[in-house]
């Protein structure tokens, strides 16, 4: 704020209070509680479902390959140390920063690349929406994560890019995070849940 006095211009400081929450780290937070929620819901629904079935998975239905995504599942876990470790280098040298940033997004991108190769051997085996009420909850429940992970992954995308211009600021990765940590979060609870 400028205020001028007898021809003179005087520069004022505005006075500020610092942010408790940025603003785009609260906006994410509201967004992934809303996120828990339909989660949530899908999941009680999923359970109640199964625990109601006499067998599981239902007849003519392939099991889900749960080591198979087990390893899978470490790779996005990994993802989610590399960001960490991201937000550390970042607080020092934000152009170190770019080298974990990187690893944690190819990770990400691994795990969804990976995802989507079980899913192409699922359909083989005959698991569709339509074949069965687990088809449906599988598709449902883990396409919606995957579709997170991907808008995610996006998300971090773009902090890469603005980290490799130099125009990142910490609220803007902080909010990217949020984002990631619940793909992160919520996945082993989804993998517990649907794969056995």
């Amino acid at each position: 704020m400028a205020i001028q006095r007898s021809g003179r211009i005087h520069v004022v400081a505005e006075a500020r209070t610092p942010q408790l929450l940025p603003s785009g780290v609260l906006g994410m937070l509201i967004f992934v509680f809303a996120e828990l929620m339909l989660f949530g819901g899908m999941i009680s629904a999923f359970t109640i479902l199964k625990s109601a079935a006499a067998v599981w998975p239902p007849p003519g239905q392939p099991r889900l390959p749960f080591e198979q995504t087990g390893i899978n599942t470490l790779l996005l876990m990994a993802s989610g140390a590399m960001l960490v470790f991201t937000r550390r280098l970042f607080q020092r040298d934000r152009a170190k920063a770019r080298i974990p940033l990187a690893i944690a997004m190819g990770l990400g991108a691994a795990f969804i690349a990976l995802q989507g190769v079980e899913w192409v051997a699922l359909l083989r085996q005959g698991l569709t929406l339509t074949s069965s009420s687990l088809g449906s909850f599988f598709y449902l429940i883990i396409g919606l994560h995957a579709l997170h992970a991907a808008v995610a992954l996006g998300v971090l995308g773009h902090a890469w890019l603005r980290l490799q211009r130099g125009w990142l600021a910490s609220s803007q990765l902080a909010t990217a995070e949020v984002l990631w940590y619940f793909v992160v979060g919520v996945w082993p609870l989804l993998y517990l849940v649907v794969y056995r």
